[in-house]
């Protein structure tokens, strides 16, 4: 967990509160333990990131209406939101999934990766303090919080779009890699390639979703080259 709790800014005290808040019901359901899922870390991370979030906001921007603050905070605490955190924490890597969820692409899931990030700032904030707690959020939201600085949370395509532009003859393209499950609760993976080689994947709900995912990755891979 030492390299996990790096990647997330915190060293926890209790570290059974990490394991339960990366412990899904299924796997808790296996071993016969349900009091030790996350289900219950994760509605009050819930709370936690919506106050985090509304504090930023109302701090932030003095001048903005309650409507304007409202729809924002919708943007920055939706699924999509925290599944870029957990793609940027490699949390998939560390989920206790029952082996039927795992071998269904539990990792990769974006429901669960996101009540798992939900579940460790609750964690965080039964460890230490909310002040604690509100400067995780923060941080981890941090890229998302920078991008609607000008009002409007900006759509990570076009972000990226903005940034290859910067130089001439590079070319983007979005590519379909699966569509698996039931037309119900149907997963979609897509690929973000820059001039045909592969700089970032996502999963989602719709194809939509997916590559707004994938280049949320591409755009913290190409940071991180820089």
């Amino acid at each position: 967990m030492t390299e996990l709790e790096q990647k997330i800014g915190y060293t926890f005290q209790d570290e059974s509160l990490l394991q339960a808040a990366l412990t899904h019901s299924s796997y808790a359901n296996e071993a016969k333990q349900q009091r030790l899922c996350n289900e219950r870390l994760e509605f009050l991370g819930d709370s936690v990131l919506g106050f985090a979030v509304a504090r930023y906001l109302y701090k932030h921007y003095p001048d903005m209406p309650e409507g304007k603050m409202t729809k924002l905070r919708a943007e920055l605490v939706c699924e999509q939101s925290l599944v870029r955190v957990a793609n940027k924490l490699d949390l998939g890597e560390y989920l206790h999934l029952g082996r039927g969820e795992a071998q269904g692409g539990g990792r990769q899931r974006p429901s669960i990766l996101a009540d798992a990030v939900e579940a460790i700032f609750a964690a965080v904030l039964l460890d230490s303090d909310i002040t604690q707690a509100e400067q995780i959020v923060l941080a981890l939201l941090g890229d998302s919080l920078k991008l609607e600085r000008g009002g409007a949370v900006q759509d990570h395509k076009t972000a990226l779009q903005e940034l290859v532009q910067q130089k001439s003859g590079q070319v983007l393209s979005y590519h379909l890699l699966s569509a698996t499950g039931p037309d119900h609760q149907k997963m979609f993976e897509a690929e973000v390639r820059l001039n045909d080689e592969p700089i970032g994947t996502g999963m989602g709900r719709s194809k939509k979703e997916a590559e707004q995912i994938a280049a949320s990755v591409a755009l913290g891979q190409l940071a991180a080259n820089d």
